[in-house]
């Protein structure tokens, strides 16, 4: 997930942050191929920096795709530095993606400072975009108010909005702004080119997202007015909605995300009332949080043409805390290996209102194991509301409530395939909803259900690893529900 809900997550960066970061990479939007970068550059004056850029084709994409940089700065009349590209275009035939070398130069006589470069790729009618930052400095620190970010949307109570990052800058895209009544959930497709919201009023839509982020409301997909967590299938075959019918259903979709008649809908039933639901990156694994009843583990088969997706035997485990535990959230680990369940009441009440707690299980095939240890981790508050575990796998992070409008916060864990290390613990807003990872992996952002910040965001600290840095925007009081990134 690189969303899911706090999926894919990103947020809000204000002007004068500290840190070289690069925000969420242009989404592949209607394109058939994407543009991603290795990460930022810094470099000294009269120097040379250089990161890598991969052109990486989707929906069966063939085509010769011309590459060009630009370099811009929020800087009163810099003295730029420049840009060039190893490869100015480079020729797909195939699934492999390929790649060019940008070479970002110095002179003596640049300005320093901090420097957004875009990489724009064109094929005919196609485009995608990627960009990073360039300090050139004798340290860091100013990157983050010159990155240009790619598009994210947060899904609220009554609409679904996309937003950019530019300059520091929150800025809403053109176009992106559907009214939804009583939206519930949101996913992203895995090329970027749409979406999903799901709502009490029309059951679950899709979204066509064009190449410069605007939104295109299509018809509904299915009818489930009930959903409570939606995600699609990394293969892009299937979208998985839990409902509070009791049951978990597997929508069949095609490339476009349309729902695909020429294949069966399955709805088999749950042994409890669902809450989120996750899927495995490998497309073998879905878990399911269900609140007292605990967390049901289902084994998938996304290739599935004749008959069901599902395993048959599900494994249900209980909260850690039978009498009083509830399931709140559910996240699979990037690589694959571990599956993270948030349980409130899965610890004892020390009178300090973080009872919540972090289950940890191996995956082996379609076999879960959960860690030895003899209790769950502290999650550090009492309700774990989301899981976010980032694209290395290194870390992950549980976004808390702490109930009566008492502020939230986001704890930080080292993972190894066989424990967790507690690390730092930042603030959030009293019911943290939904997180997500900015696409290069330097920054991370919430959204909120109630309190401020509404909305807000994090950077990874480049000193401390694993570490997040302090809440540096917020907007006020939302009733935002789940927030997803563009891949």
């Amino acid at each position: 997930m690189k969303i899911g809900s706090w999926a894919r997550l990103l947020l809000a960066a204000a002007p004068m942050l500290a840190g070289c970061g690069n925000f969420w990479q242009a989404p592949g939007g209607s394109t058939s191929f994407t543009l991603t970068n290795s990460g930022n550059i810094s470099v000294a004056q009269s120097s040379t920096g250089t990161s890598t850029i991969t052109v990486t084709p989707a929906n069966s994409f063939t085509g010769t795709v011309a590459l060009t940089c630009a370099v811009t700065s929020s800087l009163s009349s810099p003295t730029s530095p420049t840009c060039s590209l190893s490869s100015t275009s480079v020729s797909i035939t195939g699934t492999t993606a390929l790649t060019s070398t940008l070479t970002v130069t110095t002179a003596s006589g640049t300005t320093l400072g901090a420097y957004t470069i875009k990489v724009t790729g064109t094929s005919g009618s196609l485009a995608g975009s990627t960009s990073l930052c360039a300090e050139v400095s004798n340290s860091s620190g100013t990157c983050t108010s010159a990155s240009t970010s790619g598009n994210f949307y947060i899904l609220n109570a009554d609409s679904i909005k996309g937003y950019s990052i530019q300059s520091g800058v929150l800025t809403a895209i053109t176009g992106s702004s559907e009214t939804v009544t009583g939206a519930s959930a949101v996913a992203m497709g895995p090329s970027g080119n749409f979406l999903y919201v799901a709502s009490t009023s029309s059951g679950i839509i899709l979204y066509t997202i064009s190449s410069t982020g605007a939104l295109t409301a299509g018809s509904q997909v299915y009818g489930d007015t009930q959903s409570q967590s939606i995600q699609v299938d990394p293969s892009g075959k299937w979208l998985i909605d839990v409902s509070s019918g009791g049951t978990i259903n597997a929508i069949p979709i095609t490339s476009t995300g349309a729902a695909d008649s020429s294949r069966s809908i399955y709805a088999p039933a749950l042994s409890g009332i669902p809450i989120q639901v996750a899927i495995s990156p490998n497309s073998a694994l879905i878990a399911v949080a269900m609140g007292s009843t605990g967390t049901e583990v289902i084994a998938f088969n996304a290739n599935a043409t004749n008959g069901s997706p599902f395993g048959a035997n599900p494994i249900l485990y209980a909260p850690e805390t039978v009498s009083t535990g509830s399931a709140a959230s559910v996240a699979m680990d990037p690589q694959s290996r571990l599956l993270y369940v948030g349980e409130v009441n899965a610890l004892p009440n020390n009178g300090n209102n973080n009872t919540g707690g972090l289950r940890v299980f191996s995956i082996s095939g379609s076999t879960t194991t959960e860690f030895t240890y003899s209790a769950p981790y502290a999650s550090g508050g009492l309700a774990p509301h989301f899981i976010l575990p980032i694209a290395s796998g290194n870390y992950v992070y549980v976004a808390n409530g702490k109930g009566n409008g008492v502020a939230g916060n986001v704890t930080g864990f080292a993972v190894t395939a066989t424990a967790l290390t507690t690390g730092s613990t930042v603030a959030a807003g009293a019911q943290p909803a939904g997180m997500a990872e900015d696409s290069t992996g330097s920054f991370g952002g919430g959204v909120g259900s109630s309190g401020s910040p509404g909305v807000g965001a994090y950077t990874f600290d480049s000193n401390v690893a694993g570490q997040l840095n302090s809440q540096v925007t917020s907007t006020s009081a939302a009733s935002s529900k789940a927030i997803v990134a563009a891949p």
